[in-house]
C-alpha cells in the first residue's frame, strides 16, 4: 500500500502513491466494518466523513463501548449530543479520517427516515435557539447545597438519637434522597459547567465521596443506553431481560432464543 514499483520501461522516474483506502466510499463498504464477523475494523460516519476507530475505541474517554455500537453507522447526531467542545474533539478525528462518502451516497443509512431525522435535527437547533440546553448555575448551587444539608442531617441522627431502628431509617432516608442521583446524573452528562472536567470532578465528589458509589460503572453504562437507548444488546437498560420485563414481539422472540442459548 506504500506504493508500486514502475514497470520494466517506464519512462517514470517514480510511481505515485496507492492510498490505503479510496478516498469516496459506499455504505456498502462501510458497513462491514462494524467490528464484527469477518472485519474486525471500526468504521463509523460523522457529518459524511468516514473514520478508522478500530484503535482509537480503546482510548475512547467516553468508554469503548459507546463508539463501538456505531461502527458500520452513521454517528453524527451522537457525536452532536455527546460533545460539548466540538473544536477540540474534532482535532482527534483528523488522524483518523480516511474518507468521505462518495457524492451518489445518502449521508445516513437506508433504514433511517429522511424526514424523522430532519424533524429530529429541526427540533434539536430550536431548543439550542431557546436556550434550554444552558444551566442554571444557582439551581445547581442550590440543589447540592441542600443535598449537603440533608446528608448532614442524616449523620446527626445517628449521632444524637443512635443506631435504633426509627433513627435508623430516618436518617437512611435523609441519606438516600434521590435527589443526589439527579444531580450526578446532570454531571455525568457533563449538562452543568462548560468544561467536561468540572462535571466529572464535582460528579466523584457527589457519588463516588458522599454516596459511595462509582461514577465510572454509572457513566459506563449510562452513556451506552443514551447512545443507543432501547437497542436490544447494545442498550444496557434492556439487559435485565427475561427477568424483568420485555416489550415488543420482535424483542420477545430474541429474548427468548437468547435465554435458551441458540443465539
Amino acid at each position: 500500500y506504500g506504493g508500486m514499483a514502475p514497470q520494466t520501461g517506464s519512462t517514470e522516474k517514480e510511481a505515485k502513491p496507492i492510498s490505503a483506502f479510496p478516498q469516496h466510499l459506499t455504505w456498502e463498504e462501510i458497513k462491514i466494518h462494524n467490528g464484527r464477523g469477518q472485519s474486525q475494523q471500526q468504521w463509523l460516519v460523522i457529518d459524511r466523513n468516514v473514520y478508522d476507530v478500530s484503535t482509537f475505541s480503546k482510548l475512547h474517554p467516553g468508554g469503548s463501548r459507546v463508539i463501538s455500537h456505531y461502527a458500520g453507522q452513521d454517528a453524527t447526531d451522537a457525536f452532536v449530543a455527546f460533545h460539548s467542545d466540538k473544536a477540540l474533539v474534532r482535532k482527534y478525528l483528523k488522524s483518523l479520517l480516511i474518507g468521505e462518502l462518495a457524492p451518489d451516497q445518502p449521508s445516513f443509512e437506508s433504514n433511517k427516515k429522511k424526514s424523522l431525522l430532519e424533524d429530529f435535527r429541526e427540533l434539536r437547533c430550536t431548543i439550542e435557539k431557546m436556550g434550554l440546553l444552558k444551566p442554571s448555575y444557582t439551581f445547581f448551587f442550590m440543589i447540592f447545597l441542600h443535598l449537603l444539608v440533608l446528608d448532614i442531617a442524616s449523620w446527626l441522627m445517628i449521632w444524637y438519637f443512635g443506631i435504633s431502628l426509627v433513627p435508623f431509617l430516618v436518617g437512611m432516608a435523609f441519606f438516600t434522597t434521590i435527589q443526589m442521583g439527579w444531580f450526578q446524573h446532570d454531571l455525568g452528562h457533563c449538562s452543568v459547567f462548560r468544561k467536561p472536567k468540572w462535571n466529572r470532578l464535582l460528579q466523584i465528589i457527589v457519588i463516588n465521596v458522599l454516596k459511595g458509589l462509582p461514577a465510572s460503572w454509572w457513566n459506563h453504562l449510562h452513556n451506552q443506553h443514551h447512545a443507543k437507548p432501547n437497542c436490544f444488546r447494545k442498550d444496557p437498560d434492556l439487559n435485565m431481560h427475561p427477568l424483568l420485563f420485555s416489550l415488543g414481539k420482535t424483542l420477545s422472540v430474541e429474548v427468548s432464543v437468547g435465554a435458551s442459548g441458540q443465539r
